[in-house]
């Protein structure tokens, strides 16, 4: 009396309309395009950068620790290095804790 019929939607044909299923998976796949260029890019660009000055760090060199010491490359290993923070004051670091090489007399 009050409820109308209902009927049934009919079910797309198995293997047909392709499109329809390409069309849903695309914003899953913009979304991980702009993921890759906005946050995994740059920090893969940044490790790199990273890596790079760790290799480059050569005894002479003034550097900044990830603690906020700075101080002058005395002695470097593969893993510590030491670094004069004052007049006959002499720190062992690990290489990994320096986050910047700082420019020639910053450091007196």
């Amino acid at each position: 009396m009050f409820i109308s019929s209902a009927f049934a939607q009919s079910a797309p044909a198995a293997g047909g309309d392709m499109m329809s299923s390409i069309g849903s998976m695309l914003p899953l796949l913009l979304m991980f395009v702009v993921l890759y260029f906005v946050m995994i890019r740059p920090q893969m660009k940044r490790q790199k950068e990273t890596r790079n000055m760790l290799a480059a760090l050569a005894k002479g060199d003034e550097v900044a620790t990830a603690g906020g010491v700075l101080g002058k490359i005395t002695e470097l290993g593969d893993q510590y290095m030491t670094l004069e923070i004052a007049a006959g004051v002499n720190v062992r670091v690990q290489r990994n804790a320096v986050v910047q090489v700082l420019p020639k007399g910053t450091v007196k």
